[in-house]
């Protein structure tokens, strides 16, 4: 198949997972949630900082991550180059309209999220050699009618491919492309760099992961703060602008005739990048806190509301900011994804600004790397038996290189149709056994009230 025929496939499949009644299922249970639980994730929002800050850890309970390295697993998986090229791809396709509906489905996805991980706890169940194990796969295996056990299949199937690394390897070849070895062949460097990539991915998984998480708690929180810090600073050196873009953000997403389709072209490219940068409803989020060290759903549910906060109301507002404070969006001319980042990054803060944008991306894009192989690897293991995990592990690397050596778009509707099929058994099973989670949540905040 040629790549051709390869992009306009990817192209009509994400056209087809992502229409109405995917962002209707995914803003629509979001706000379903939002309104059974009277708010609940949003008011108790401290519980869930508490929570993560480990003064409710209990080393002796199942599980094998502490509720802040489940955290900065599934974290790790959210804030890769999804926040820094994601955005740029959203902006350009769907103008600034696109963020508003990227803070939507944040907003609901906070709700979403409680939900989902607070299940993946609550309904664990064992793999073929005997493991506790987290997901919607075992929640729908464990909790609901064996009729419903197709879900569970098509949860597995759709989340080993769109849990592979194809984009990260992407978006991170093309900026080196442009730091390290700009003016080289783009083969030649993609498939370079992406060897390079599968070795350092391949070292890391085939430790597992509590390595994954080891590397994840270490890393993450620092490349977050160089980034965060990054981006302010050209925030605040523009800050008399940055009320404009505001209001440019809100009023273009419910423009008609604003560029990506009008407001429902708008709104479909929002959520389904929203979905992309947060995962929240998608199902990966559950797979990581479903590994928490803990016996209280709810408390794991609680931290699970902190990921949309910190991944696409911060990151990636920081950088819609930036990319429409530099302009280039608007004529974006062979840029796409993070390259149009990193270029409105060396705009506003030269040379320096665009290493330490290489180094960032480096850091979250191999982190991103490392989860992604452990939940694909568990969708497999579902699906063939845990015992032949490494089989994937080597498919997993091989697709590091491919992904390194195709055009962004590819791997980008490849990854995003895999998400939305993945979206639709984790958001079923969630709204069915939304219920079992309002008893647990009751019982549990009775119980912390009283101590």
């Amino acid at each position: 198949m040629s790549f051709e025929r390869l992009e306009a496939w990817s192209v009509a499949f994400a056209d087809a997972v992502w229409g109405l009644p995917m962002v209707a299922l995914l803003l629509g249970g979001g706000a379903f949630f939002l309104v059974i639980s009277r708010a609940l994730p949003y008011r108790y929002l401290g519980h869930g900082f508490a929570v993560m800050s480990g003064r409710f850890d209990t080393p002796n309970e199942q599980g094998e991550l502490s509720h802040f390295q489940a955290l900065a697993a599934a974290l790790s998986n959210t804030m890769g180059l999804g926040n820094i090229g994601g955005v740029a791809l959203a902006i350009v396709a769907g103008g600034p309209g696109a963020v508003f509906w990227m803070w939507m489905s944040a907003v609901v996805g906070i709700a979403t999220k409680f939900f989902t991980c607070s299940l993946g706890v609550m309904y664990r169940g064992l793999d073929s050699e005997g493991n506790l194990q987290g997901g919607p796969m075992y929640v729908i295996r464990e909790a609901l009618p064996k009729s419903f056990y197709p879900l569970a299949v098509l949860f597995s199937a759709a989340g080993m491919i769109g849990t592979l690394p194809m984009f990260q390897a992407n978006q991170l070849t093309a900026l080196i492309g442009q730091t390290v070895f700009d003016g080289a062949p783009p083969a030649w460097s993609g498939f370079v760099t992406g060897l390079v990539l599968a070795v350092l991915v391949g070292i890391v998984i085939f430790g597992g992961l509590p390595r994954v998480a080891k590397v994840a708690v270490r890393s993450l929180p620092a490349m977050v703060v160089v980034y965060v810090t990054m981006t302010l600073y050209v925030v605040f050196t523009h800050i008399t602008e940055v009320p404009a873009l505001l209001w440019l953000i809100v009023s273009e997403a419910f423009n008609p005739t604003a560029v990506g389709g009008g407001f429902i072209g708008i709104m479909l490219i929002g959520v389904s990048r929203g979905v992309f940068s947060n995962e929240a409803g998608v199902g990966t989020e559950v797979m990581a806190h479903g590994a928490a060290r803990t016996n209280e759903p709810i408390r794991e549910g609680m931290v699970a509301t902190l990921g949309p906060i910190f991944d696409t109301l911060l990151i990636c507002t920081c950088t819609a900011l930036v990319i429409l404070l530099a302009g280039d969006w608007q004529s974006p001319g062979d840029l796409s994804g993070i390259t149009l980042t990193a270029n409105a990054v060396q705009t506003e803060m030269g040379t320096p600004g665009l290493l330490a944008l290489a180094f960032v991306a480096l850091i979250l894009s191999t982190t991103t790397m490392f989860t992604g192989w452990y939940f694909g690897a568990k969708c497999f293991g579902f699906l063939v038996g845990a015992d032949k995990q490494a089989y994937f592990r080597w498919f997993f690397i091989a697709t590091v290189i491919f992904g390194a050596s195709v055009s962004v778009d590819v791997v980008f509707n490849v990854i995003s149709g895999s998400y939305g099929l993945m979206a639709l058994p984790t958001m079923v099973s969630t709204i069915i056994l939304a219920p079992r989670v309002m008893v647990a949540a009751r019982d549990y905040f009775s119980r912390m009230r009283l101590q």
